[in-house]
Parts: structure tokens; sequence; C-alpha cells
């Protein structure tokens, strides 16, 4: 046997260069560079910040669904009635005193107004405050009850 022909029994093994990390170096099983690659790296998940640009509802407790009346004041019909008649929620949106709701008859609510009330009108399917009811029937009208 020559000494040209020996070999070694274990591989020649290089010299780690840095990177802490187990049987790592370098850049210990990161990669290179960026977020990603540093300790303590935290991504937002991206939901998140879709989620925080959404405008809230601001409000004490929920909101409710109820569907509201309209209101309507006695000025307001004094206006659009004149002569006095019969008073629905469905003349009144012919006589554009209100507006559809959503593409709906309202509901409507007649409430009482600043000026004395002198017009003998006959309100059905409107629900009415006392003081509007009062004022109607002074003035000679009456309030048919739903």
């Amino acid at each position: 046997m020559q000494i040209h022909d020996l070999k070694r029994v274990h591989k020649n093994k290089g010299d780690r260069i840095v990177g802490r990390g187990g049987k790592h170096a370098k850049t210990s099983g990161r990669g290179t560079k960026g977020q990603s690659s540093r300790a303590g790296n935290k991504k937002r998940p991206e939901l998140r910040d879709i989620i925080k640009k959404l405008p809230k509802l601001r409000g004490y407790r929920a909101h409710s669904f109820e569907v509201k009346p309209v209101h309507i004041s006695l000025d307001a019909i004094a206006k659009a009635f004149s002569a006095g008649g019969a008073i629905t929620p469905a003349i009144l949106l012919e006589k554009k005193a209100i507006k559809k709701v959503k593409g709906f008859t309202p509901k409507v609510k007649i409430l009482s107004g600043k000026e004395k009330f002198g017009i003998k009108i006959q309100v059905s399917n409107c629900s009415v405050s006392s003081s509007a009811k009062e004022m109607i029937e002074k003035a000679g009208g009456e309030v048919v009850a739903k």
C-alpha cells in the first residue's frame, strides 16, 4: 500500500459559518433577508386589516329593524287638503304629501301642527297623536279607528 492510496474513513466536513440554530449554518434555515427571516417575526393576518377598515354601527345596543311610520303634521295636511275630505295613506301619496318607502305605501302618523286647524277631514288607516285628534275633532272632522 502506497501513501497515495490511503482514503479517509469519514468525509471531510467544512467549517461552520455562524448562524445559530441546531445543525443549520449561515441563515439557520430561515432563507435570506426580509421580515420573515428575522427573530420575532409576526405578520398580521390580512383579514384583520380588512375587518378593521369596515365602518362600525354607533349607538347603544342594537338598532331596531321595525319600520317606523312616516310623520306628517296637520299644517302639511291643511296645505294639501284645503277643501277637506277623506285622508288615507294612499290619498296622501296621491297628493304627494308623503313619499313611498322602499317602494311601498308607508304607515302614516298624523301629528299636531303649530297653526290652528279648521278643516273638516275624515282620517282613516292612520295613527293620530292625541293632540292632533283633539284639533281634528274641534274642526268638525273625525278619526276612524283602524
